[in-house]
């Protein structure tokens, strides 16, 4: 048996590696999905333009705006005169906020009352502007605190990521793109193309058994998916210095009963497409719902609660934590155990059903 499954992979690897095409397709689209995520898809808040309206024209104000000039979240680029230039600025999209220091603003310190600086957001990307209401507040709050005591001092520390680089965060998730879409089209076009020309019914009057002609299909895309995988988060680690926390046994246990599910669903694509063009539109139908609902771009915890409970459903999300976990928390199989047992349950499920439906379509 064993000597027949090796007959099909060697044969799968020759098929599906002499193209140029095809080698292309396992190599550069993992590249280039880091390198669009890892420089382009960044949520952090650096270097933002405002603009700096003095209203006040005293050596605190001006000692205020050199806190923000020596940040490096702020860069003043507008100061604008009366509000008929704030609204401008604003409109024209040329500054992302307008920090307006008030009249009296020195003479109330002085005297001990409570004043404000006005902080004016543009709104239109509502997650940069919680951000940016943030860093502002917290400069604000600083060059304060020394002239009142606060009667409470909090002191932040930031586990995981302390620099709070969302490309940590999004590397990962690219990783599981990556695996997710290239095994789930190559299982489902390397079965249908067998269907094109002719050869699965050669294959079929062989004394190759249905389940050793899966197996032989399958193992090969198994090994390009963990090869994936190191390219993915070698990439990640070398050129954007991604910690990696984990152990790399953690990573390959969780991959490959990951592989399963994109495997099977691959599988099942091949029973239901004739052509590979017809595999290619059905791996896309398949992969973006499941990758929408997977919480790498929208968080899981905003969405209505019956999709909450849909997505449990959904394997990308639970390998989406795990190698979250991996990278970032350092967590091993005695914490990521319920997501893994959940992703081994689904995979079972998803292959065992694909290949019992593909075992009744060549009979």
């Amino acid at each position: 048996m064993w000597e027949r499954i090796f007959v099909i992979v060697r044969k799968e690897f020759r098929q599906t590696l002499r193209e140029p095409r095809m080698r292309m397709m396992v190599i550069m689209p993992p590249v280039l999905q880091l390198l669009v995520f890892g420089f382009a898809v960044n949520l952090d808040v650096e270097n933002t333009r405002i603009a700096w309206m003095d209203m006040d024209r005293t050596p605190e104000s001006r000692e205020l705006r050199a806190n923000f000039d020596g940040s490096i979240y702020f860069q003043i680029v507008k100061e604008p005169q009366n509000e008929e230039d704030v609204r401008s600025v604003m409109d024209r999209g040329e500054v992302a906020g307008v920090v307006r220091v008030l009249p009296g603003f020195a003479k109330d310190l002085k005297r001990g009352k409570q004043t404000a600086v006005q902080v004016l957001i543009d709104g239109t990307n509502s997650n940069n502007a919680s951000i940016i209401t943030g860093y502002a507040s917290r400069i604000i709050s600083a060059y304060g605190a020394p002239r009142g005591t606060p009667p409470v001092e909090a002191r932040t520390r930031v586990w995981f990521n302390p620099e709070l680089k969302s490309r940590y965060y999004f590397i990962p998730g690219v990783l599981m793109n990556i695996v997710a879409l290239i095994t789930l089209m190559l299982t489902a076009m390397a079965i249908v193309r067998e269907k094109e020309i002719g050869t699965m019914e050669q294959l079929l009057v062989t004394p190759i058994r249905p389940l050793e002609l899966i197996a032989g299909k399958t193992i090969p895309f198994v090994m390009i998916g963990l090869f994936d995988v190191f390219l993915a988060a070698g990439v990640g680690m070398l050129v954007f210095h991604v910690p990696f926390r984990g152990s790399v046994f953690t990573l390959v246990g969780a991959s490959i009963v990951f592989l399963m599910t994109t495997l099977g669903a691959g599988l099942f694509i091949s029973t239901i497409s004739q052509t590979q063009q017809q595999a290619l539109m059905s791996s896309f139908f398949f992969f973006m719902p499941t990758f929408m609902l997977s919480g790498f771009s929208f968080p899981i915890r905003n969405m209505p609660e019956a999709v909450q409970w849909l997505t449990l459903l959904n394997p990308q999300r639970h390998f989406i934590e795990i190698l979250r976990g991996i990278f970032l928390k350092g967590e091993g199989f005695s914490v990521l155990w319920p997501q893994t047992l959940a992703l081994f349950v689904i995979g079972i499920l998803v292959l065992g059903g694909s290949t019992l439906r593909f075992h009744r379509t060549i009979e």
